[in-house]
This record gives C-alpha cells, structure tokens and sequence, in this order.
C-alpha cells in the first residue's frame, strides 16, 4: 500500500485511546511567544491532541486570514457532491475563459475549452494550490453551498468564503469600485507586473479609469482594507473544529475521508513551513495558504506510536510580514517549537532533533504567491 494511502487510513480510522500528559500545552505556549518575539511576523496557533482532547491556543481566538487553506472546505463540498452521486471524479469540466485566476498549478497553461476532469482540478487544487482548478470547483458546487457546509459543520468562529477571483476583484476593489468587471486574463496579467506602480497602471488601461481616482496606488494598502472586511477569515480553533470533523469522518463518507486526506499528504507547496520544524517520524496531511502579507498551515498530524497512531491537529498562520521566507521560517519554528513541548516525543522536550531554539531570521525578499 502507498505510504500516503497507509497514512491516510490511519488518519481517518485510528481510535483515540492513548493517554497523554498536558504538560506540553504551558511549554508549547511559552515556546510560540519566543518564536514571534524572534520574528516580524505575527503568529497565531492552535494546536490539539485528538488523543487527550488538550489544547494550546496562541491568539488562535483573534479572526485570521486563512488564504487557500479555505480549499479544504471546497474539496469537502465536491467529494459530497460525488457522495450523493451529482458527478464524479471523472467527470469532466469544460475550462472558460472567466475561470483563469492567477496562481499555482498548471490549469492556467491549458487553452480556453480544454476538457478536464474533476479528479485533476481536485489534484490541483489541494497539491498545488491552483487557484482556477479552485473557482472552476467552487462554480460547480456553488460558493453558497460552501458556506453552508462550513456553517453546519463548525457554526462558530468562519467568516464568509468567496471564489479566488473575487478575492482579487474586492481587494483591486478598494482602488476603484470598476475592479468587480476584471476578468480572468485581466488578473493573470496584473500578478505579472513587478511594483505597485506598474499594477495600477495597468489597472487603469484595463478599467479605463485615471489613476487620480483611484483611492489608493498601493496594491499592499488595498489588500490591507480586504483583510480587515473579514472575508475568507477566521479562528484557528474553529479551522481546528472543521479538520477535527473531516478526520473522524463527520464531514464526508469513509472513502473520501481517505482520499482527500491522501491527497492532503502530497502537498507540494510550503516545504519550508510547519512539516520542516516537525520531528522526522512524522505524517502530516495539510494545506497551505499564501498571501500578500499573510501565510498559514493547517493539517493532522500522525505520528506511529507502538500499536497506536497519535493525531494531532495543528493550524497556524502569520501575518504583516512581506517576506515570504521569513514567513515561512517563522512557521518552520513554530513546528520545532511543538517538537520541543515533548508533545510528539513521548514527554521528552528539546529532544535532539528538533530544530534549535528560535533565533533572528536572515532577511530576504519575497514576493507574494
């Protein structure tokens, strides 16, 4: 069996019967004020142990922007769909030309009526955080069953969900109100542009409208305005209700719990985050998020324990960092931070291969993803 279906599995079928000491949680909490004392970026965590039910929250009650990691809920919604036999992985969706978002992924290479099966934008979406194969998803589902998906699930503690391109057109929004007539292409070719200045021109020529009205020039000061509305936001400990739900099979039938947990575990984006500061024996089924000014990682963590696989859910996010990289060592801490709390080493704390103890992180540009 692949190692990802076999974690998977356990993922999805394990009991939660092993004991555990809550020592970790104070520990874990002292290690995360260290980790953001360290860093520019402001850091949110929760983390909880499926086994005992104890928790450790770091401003995990404060709303956070979850960026893509708002794709789980999606997939959760399509693999429903499949469940109650509306399509299947193999039905194939026809690419338009609306549907383009920039991004990750390799739906955007494809031309205007390409034939591409659910199954592909599913591997999109969730491996490689593929923003088209995202919408092209949600359009077939319907963002309003999304968010009510999310509400049954976890009543408490989301914000309203949109499509990936509606996040552009409301934060291009705050520059001028014509920014909800941009169309797919008009996106792909404002991400190419290297400065504010060259975006709001562009954005100019493509609305038709003078710079001079626009109410601001700058790209970081319109995505700031966005975050504050609280749209695709939300608690770390509410996300943690919604991945609590999907592992034990609440959210969606046996079988998809298992595939989209298999997928989870192929991520290929944010290699330097959480699963880079974790100990070495670890699984860990995730998603990403990226940003401007705002990173998260989000997933279950399993690890093999004699006779008995530990789950942990650990959801974590940053923000008001423009560095991409720094964002992501902060993160990259923040799991050896939990490898430290003895919580996945048996009580041992700073067991030796964890990372060492945070300290300054090198500076180095990054741009937005």
């Amino acid at each position: 069996m692949p190692a990802a279906c076999a974690l998977a599995m356990a993922l999805a079928c394990t009991p939660a019967t092993h004991a555990q000491d809550d020592s970790w949680a104070p520990r874990l909490q002292s290690e995360l004020a260290k980790v953001e004392a360290a860093n520019p970026a402001g850091i949110g965590v929760y983390v909880r142990d499926l086994d005992s039910g104890v928790s450790a929250s770091y401003r995990a009650r404060e709303t956070w922007y979850l960026a893509s990691t708002v794709k789980v809920p999606v997939a959760i919604a399509v693999l429903r769909g499949i469940e109650q036999g509306q399509f299947t992985l193999d039905t194939q969706l026809t690419l338009r030309a609306g549907d383009y978002v920039d991004g990750a992924g390799l739906t955007n290479s494809r031309p205007v009526g390409t034939q591409l099966s659910i199954r592909f934008l599913m591997e999109q979406m969730i491996i490689h955080s593929d923003n088209t194969a995202s919408d092209m998803l949600i359009d077939l589902v319907g963002i309003g069953e999304v968010n009510a998906l999310v509400e049954s699930l976890v009543p408490d503690g989301f914000n309203r969900i949109t499509s990936l391109a509606d996040v552009r057109r409301l934060a291009y929004g705050n520059m001028t109100p014509a920014a909800r007539h941009l169309e797919g292409r008009d996106l792909l070719l404002l991400k190419q542009q290297r400065t504010d200045a060259e975006r709001a021109e562009l954005l100019s020529r493509i609305l038709d409208v003078p710079v001079s009205q626009f109410r601001t020039r700058s790209v970081g000061a319109a995505f700031s305005t966005y975050y504050a509305s609280g749209l695709n936001s939300g608690r770390l400990d509410a996300y943690a209700d919604l991945l609590e739900k999907l592992v034990n099979g609440q959210a969606i039938g046996p079988a998809s719990t298992r595939y989209l947990l298999g997928l989870m575990e192929r991520i290929a984006t944010g290699p330097s985050r959480l699963k880079a500061g974790l100990p070495p024996q670890v699984g860990f089924a995730h998603k990403t998020g990226t940003q401007l000014r705002r990173t998260c990682d989000s997933g279950i963590v399993s690890n093999p324990r004699a006779g008995h696989t530990q789950r942990v859910i650990v959801v974590a996010c940053t923000r008001d960092e423009i560095s991409v990289t720094r964002a992501d060592l902060a993160l990259r801490q923040v799991g050896a931070a939990i490898c430290r709390s003895g919580l996945l080493t048996e009580g041992v704390t700073h067991a030796p291969h964890c990372d060492a103890a945070p300290g300054p992180v090198p500076v180095r540009a990054a741009a937005d993803r």
